[in-house]
C-alpha cells in the first residue's frame, strides 16, 4: 500500500492543489469558528462550545438577525460567509445540500463554510452567532476610524482623510479596522486624490494611514467579486487598475513623501520606491513585508 508520501506524488497537479486547498480551508474554518473574531481582527471572544455554556434564546438569535440589517458598515464576506454558516447551523443542522460545482464560486463558499461546522450543535451554532452579531455591532460603534469634519478636509472618499495645509496636502488611509488594506474603491480612491493633489495649489503631497498599520496590502475580498466575464475579465480589470494605480505615483508631478507609521505589506511596499522622500516609524524597521 502507496505511503502518503507516495499517493501524493501519483496525483496529478490539479487534484493535489484541490486537496491541498480543501485541507487548508478547513483548517482555517475550525479556527475560524473557535474564534471567529479574532480572524476577523475584532477582539477575542470567547465563543461556547460546551453543551454546559451559556445557550442564546430563540428571541436573542431573532434580535441578532435584525441587528445585522441594521450594520452601518459592510462586515466583508469572511464574515457574512460566517454569518450564514452559523445561521443554517442553527436553522438546520449540519450541512444537508450537494456540494456545487468547483466553478459555482458563491454557493461553493457558502457549501465550504456551513460544511465546516461539521456536527456542532444546533444550540452552539445560536449562540455564537449571537455573539459575533454582538461584537461586529460594538465595533462598529467604537471604529477609531477618522471623519472628515473640517474646511480644509475634502468630502467624498470613504476609505481617505485629504487635507490641505500650510501648503501640504495629507492623504491618509481610513480604513483602521481593516490594517488600511486596500479595497478595489480604495485604489480608485487614491488615483483621485492624488490626480487632484498634482493640481491643487499645494507644494508637497504626502501619504500616511490612519492607526497602528500604514497598509496591510490587499484587502482580499478584491478577489472574490468575480464580474460576468469571470475570472478572465477580473484579471485584465485588475491589471488595467494596478497599471493606471502605479502610473499615478509615477507621473506624479509634485515631491511626493510617505510617511509609514506602522506595518507596510505587499503592494504598500512595492510602491515606496516610487516616492521621492519615504519617513519611516521605528515600529516598521522589521515588519516591511513584499
Amino acid at each position: 500500500m502507496p505511503t502518503p508520501h507516495c499517493r501524493a506524488q501519483l496525483m496529478t497537479p490539479g487534484i493535489a492543489m484541490t486537496e491541498f486547498s480543501r485541507r487548508l480551508a478547513r483548517r482555517w474554518w475550525l479556527t475560524a469558528v473557535r474564534n471567529p473574531l479574532q480572524v476577523i481582527g475584532f477582539p477575542a471572544l470567547q465563543l461556547h462550545v460546551s453543551g454546559t455554556a451559556m445557550r442564546a434564546s430563540q428571541e436573542d438569535f431573532e434580535n441578532a438577525m435584525n441587528q445585522v440589517k441594521l450594520l452601518k458598515k459592510d462586515p466583508g464576506n469572511e464574515v457574512k460567509l460566517k454569518l450564514y454558516a452559523l445561521y443554517k447551523q442553527a436553522t438546520e443542522g449540519p450541512c444537508n445540500i450537494p456540494k456545487p460545482g468547483v466553478f459555482d464560486l458563491i454557493n461553493k463558499a457558502k457549501w465550504d463554510a456551513w460544511n465546516v461546522l461539521g456536527s456542532l450543535p444546533k444550540e452552539t451554532a445560536r449562540q455564537n452567532y449571537v455573539d459575533l452579531v454582538s461584537s461586529l455591532s460594538s465595533s462598529s460603534k467604537s471604529s477609531s476610524q477618522v471623519k472628515p469634519g473640517t474646511d480644509r478636509e475634502r468630502q467624498g472618499y470613504e476609505n481617505l482623510v485629504v487635507t490641505s495645509e500650510d501648503s501640504i496636502t495629507k492623504i491618509m488611509l481610513n480604513r483602521p479596522t481593516k490594517k488600511n488594506a486596500i479595497s478595489t474603491q480604495m485604489y480608485h480612491e487614491i488615483m483621485l486624490a492624488l490626480k487632484a493633489a498634482s493640481k491643487d495649489d499645494s507644494t508637497i503631497t504626502v501619504l500616511t494611514g490612519n492607526g497602528d498599520y500604514y497598509c496591510s496590502g490587499n484587502d482580499l475580498t478584491n478577489y472574490t467579486d468575480i464580474p460576468p466575464g469571470g475570472v478572465e475579465e477580473k484579471a485584465k480589470n485588475s491589471a488595467i487598475m494596478l497599471r493606471d494605480f502605479v502610473g499615478c505615483f509615477i507621473d506624479f508631478p509634485k515631491p511626493l513623501i510617505a510617511v509609514v507609521n506602522g506595518p507596510a505589506v505587499g503592494i504598500a511596499v512595492t510602491t515606496l520606491g516610487l516616492f521621492d522622500v519615504v519617513y519611516a516609524s521605528d515600529k516598521v524597521s522589521e515588519v516591511l513585508e513584499t
